[in-house]
């Protein structure tokens, strides 16, 4: 829904635990060409695998939250409302802290943890710590006393009642942002020393907290309860996380001379310009969809986080299962090695995140109306949710590949390319948005579009940019993967809508579990016919995946688990 370029930790929502040996150094006697260490090839599939079912369980509980909320408050104006008022916690966070994260936190923590005493990680830690929660205070001031004046900017096309409710909203849920920087330090830190599980259970508890929020206020307090759900999840979030830190010896410090935050400073100072110019675009955006309707932004709203779904469980958890040891990697400057491992890393986010998308793609309505179609949802809103969700999977697998080459670019400690040409690209969807939206009178569906445009033309322009870097990625048999995984994906998406088409007239009705048939049953002939073809077709990364999940159910636990 938002025209950012910039990865975001909260949207990832998962996280998972793997050991420091997953990341261990190859052996002596070399690597054969184009193939990545077993170690790191190892160690970065049960990090992706563990991060992946940290991710299910935050979004499956993400799920609930939404079907509670449409069952209270349906598409209405009170709920773009909401959706408008919880962008500006979030979007302080990205601008301060979550850009931060994958750009500069998890390099520099990552090198204090591999090289320095653990005294030194946990004063620089607490360093952090202690800025964050001073410089978010502040921030938390600013919310509150010019919550109209976010309004106006967000939603001026609202009428005057839903820019009050919108002011009170941004009013009552202000407060996260503070719990939202706490857990993204602490995530970073985790990340750093290759722990993944409390920041996965925060993930989790967090949507928990919303639906709690929902569940138990809403018939008391109406639209407010969802505010309050954010607040509390936040607070659970970074609570749940800090027992993995049990060993730090955190304290409150200023000690703004600290050598490692000028560092610190110097990756991030670019990405934070981008960050700028994302925040006006979403701005943006947000304020031409409450001109093309009331509903505009709880449909797309929707849409966006079906479209998440899958790439909070792919693009993300391989992203940040890959990122350390491209850091190490690059580090220790093994150039070869660095190609073998990003190319690792994007065909196993192509083998997941391509299928997943035709997949959403044919079943995407029934889905809609199993989730979202009760109490005050209708079938009008199924069908405009539906329409925006076609649209912002057409840039969704270059959204998942995306994420993997500014992470690649990160790991480098290259923090200006990828803002240099986020900044284009929101030039692109700022171009191409109001053009589809109102001169061609596209409405919602144009601005989709554009930021389906957007994140294409990112993607394209990264990859251009990696290969003339580091060289092509050929040997890495990317394309021969890209090839045999379309054809899967497409074998796949023609059994779904076949499947799903018998199960209609097995199944008949429009009840929940006609429509739950439904999707349950076409998904697992998806399921089973894309793993029969990748299998059938010699995709090495679904073997490496299968292969994981395999020893994972016989051992009962993950491996060297904290």
């Amino acid at each position: 829904m938002t025209p950012s370029s910039q990865p975001s930790q909260q949207a990832s929502s998962g996280q998972g635990d793997v050991s420091s040996s997953a990341q261990s150094r190859p052996p002596s006697g070399g690597v054969g060409r184009g193939h990545v260490p077993s170690s790191v090839g190892r160690g970065i599939a049960r990090a992706a695998t563990i991060v992946s079912l940290g991710n299910i369980a935050s979004r499956i509980f993400g799920l609930i939250r939404d079907n509670r909320n449409a069952y209270f408050f349906g598409a209405t104006g009170s709920m773009s409302a909401f959706e408008a008022a919880a962008l500006v916690p979030k979007n302080i966070y990205e601008l301060l802290v979550g850009g931060m994260v994958s750009a500069a936190l998890i390099p520099v923590f990552s090198e204090y943890a591999d090289n320095r005493e653990p005294e030194e990680l946990w004063h620089l830690l607490s360093v952090v710590l202690s800025l964050v929660v001073v410089i978010m205070g502040g921030f938390l001031l600013l919310a509150e006393g010019a919550a109209p004046l976010f309004t106006r900017m967000l939603v001026g096309g609202f009428d005057a009642r839903l820019q009050s409710l919108t002011t009170t909203l941004i009013r009552i849920i202000s407060p996260a942002v503070i719990f939202f920087g706490v857990s993204g330090i602490l995530t970073a830190a985790l990340y750093a020393q290759q722990v993944f599980t409390y920041p996965a259970i925060g993930a989790a508890v967090f949507n928990l907290g919303g639906i709690l929020g929902t569940q138990l206020l809403a018939p008391r307090i109406g639209i407010a309860s969802l505010t309050l759900g954010i607040v509390f999840g936040a607070f659970l979030q970074m609570a749940v996380q800090l027992p993995g830190l049990r060993k730090a010896k955190i304290r409150f410090s200023l000690d703004w001379r600290h050598p490692a935050l000028r560092r610190i400073a110097v990756l991030y100072l670019p990405v934070i310009v981008s960050l700028i110019v994302s925040q006006v675009g979403i701005i943006i955006d947000r304020n031409l969809a409450s001109r093309v309707g009331e509903q505009a932004i709880a449909w797309m709203a929707n849409a966006t986080r079906l479209r998440e779904f899958p790439l909070g469980l792919v693009a993300t958890a391989v992203s940040m299962a890959v990122l350390p040891a491209l850091s190490r990697i690059d580090l220790q400057g093994r150039r070869e090695e660095f190609k073998r491992t990003l190319g690792l890393g994007m065909r196993l986010v192509l083998v997941l995140i391509v299928p997943a998308s035709v997949g959403l793609f044919v079943l995407g309505r029934p889905i809609i109306s199993l989730i979202f179609q009760h109490g005050e949802f209708t079938p009008f809103d199924t069908s405009q949710t539906a329409r925006a969700l076609y649209c912002y999977l057409l840039g969704t697998p270059f959204a998942a590949v995306d994420l993997l080459l500014i992470f690649a670019f990160y790991s480098q400690k290259d923090t200006v390319t990828p803002v240099v040409v986020g900044i284009i690209c929101v030039f692109i969807y700022l171009a191409v948005a109001p053009t589809l939206a109102f001169l061609l009178d596209l409405g919602m569906v144009g601005l989709v579009i554009a930021n389906s445009v957007q994140l294409t033309s990112h993607a394209m322009i990264m990859l251009a940019l990696l290969y003339r870097r580091v060289g092509t990625l050929e040997q890495e048999n990317l394309a021969a993967s890209v090839g045999k995984i379309v054809l899967a994906s497409a074998v796949m998406g023609i059994c779904v809508y076949l499947s799903l088409a018998v199960l209609r007239t097995l199944v008949p009705g429009e009840g929940t579990v006609a429509r739950a048939t439904w999707v349950a049953g076409a998904g697992l002939v998806g399921l089973l016919v894309y793993g029969a073809s990748v299998t059938r077709l010699g995709v090495r990364e679904a073997n490496l995946l299968f292969g994981m999940l395999r020893r994972r159910a016989k051992r009962g636990r993950t491996p060297n688990e904290v």
